[in-house]
């Protein structure tokens, strides 16, 4: 779970619904709208400017969620330095719980940051995630579903892809295999990511659409085993191993989008 479990229930999808907001930079009459271009919140105010995430520090986003109000504060906001194919902006956000205290949507990342961002959710809609999760995390490193273009990287299956990867959701059911903070290295055919020679790691799996295409072996052996992957997964059972999945055998699989390397 990315976001903090108190505040999960209503921010897991938000549409472009009409916003409130208190404390921002000018007051305003009408009905502003609320959308996202990329990373930004973008408010589209009845006189025609654009607001952007920017110039909505301090402000409060009074929304409707699952039929619940929702509340949430802009604390603050930064560009991310690290990120790779674009531009993300990352957010601090607060919610408003009964009784006004506020507390922070995401949990804090390995950074101790407790930082997120609104995403495209493809029909006029957003969701929210954060830098602490999986899909936040493959957002920051280049895999941008929203940005895919005719004749370019399938950046859609990329992305789901890599939240497999990133969670070690090897039968691709939603079921993790990692823990917080574990460091993975992570290649794709398309130049976004390439592995860091340096990095002493070992190659641990190849990604797809559907989860893991083979796992050579598994991320944490004291959470799965190779034997306990087939039982579950038998449509893996023939791509289990070392001998079955090497480097080498991996990178020609057709299937493949993602490859890992991780600690042994």
């Amino acid at each position: 779970m990315e976001l903090s479990p108190t505040t999960y229930w209503a921010l897991r999808r938000l549409g472009a619904a009409v916003m409130l907001l208190a404390g921002a930079p000018a007051a305003f009459a009408g009905a502003p709208r609320l959308g996202v271009d990329g990373t930004e919140f973008v408010v589209a105010m009845p006189d025609g400017r654009k607001l952007r995430s920017a110039d909505l520090v301090g402000a409060t986003l009074k929304l409707e969620a699952g039929g619940r109000p929702v509340e949430i504060v802009i604390e603050s906001v930064e560009e991310d330095r690290h990120a790779v194919g674009g531009r993300v902006v990352l957010h601090s956000l607060l919610v408003k719980e009964q009784g006004g205290r506020s507390i922070p949507i995401c949990r804090g990342d390995a950074q101790g940051r407790n930082l997120g961002f609104p995403v495209p959710d493809g029909r006029g809609g957003f969701d929210l995630t954060c830098t602490s999760g999986a899909i936040g995390k493959c957002i920051r490193w280049g895999y941008r579903p929203w940005d895919e273009r005719p004749g370019g990287a399938p950046l859609a299956a990329l992305h789901r892809a890599c939240v497999h990867m990133a969670r070690a959701d090897y039968g691709g059911d939603g079921q993790a295999h990692t823990r917080n903070g574990t460091l993975i290295d992570m290649q794709d055919g398309y130049g976004i990511q390439r592995f860091e020679t340096q990095v002493p790691m070992a190659f641990e799996a190849a990604w797809g659409f559907d989860g893991a295409v083979c796992i050579a072996r598994p991320r944490i052996a004291d959470l799965v085993t190779l034997t306990q992957l087939a039982e579950h997964y038998p449509k893996l059972h023939d791509g289990l191993g070392p001998q079955a999945c090497s480097e080498e055998q991996a990178l020609r699989q057709p299937a493949a989008l993602l490859f890992n390397r991780s600690f042994r």
